[in-house]
């Protein structure tokens, strides 16, 4: 798939509180996520409840948000960023219900964020 040079910024939202063996493949793939989305040059923004992960480490990510995984937390950030595109799918059913949420709420539409993957 050919590079889309108008996304410039990435929202990425993790997969909130790990159970001792579940979902630490979710860390792993959202913080290698962020690093490949950083090598091309576009900007990350990750919001995470937990803060006991690799990916919300500071060098992981532009803005780190150690925030409620809940729609008003998404729109905060988005009042504060300029978005381009969601990146969901590397936090799980966590990230995915979140994402959705916001779909059905219409906050990708209003702020004009693309989410291609729903």
């Amino acid at each position: 798939m050919p590079k889309d040079i108008s996304i410039r910024s990435v929202l990425l939202i993790g997969s909130g509180p790990i159970i001792i063996g579940q979902a630490c493949e979710f860390d792993y793939s959202g913080s290698q996520a962020a690093r490949s989305l950083k090598e091309e040059g576009i900007k990350v923004i990750l919001i995470n409840s937990n803060p006991a992960t690799i990916m919300t480490d500071p060098v992981t990510a532009d803005h780190v948000y150690l925030l409620p995984l809940n729609p008003a937390s998404i729109e905060q950030i988005l009042t504060e960023h300029q978005i381009d595109a969601v990146l969901p799918t590397m936090g799980g059913q966590t990230a995915l219900n979140l994402a959705i949420e916001c779909d059905e709420m219409g906050l990708w539409k209003k702020y004009n964020v693309t989410h291609d993957w729903c």
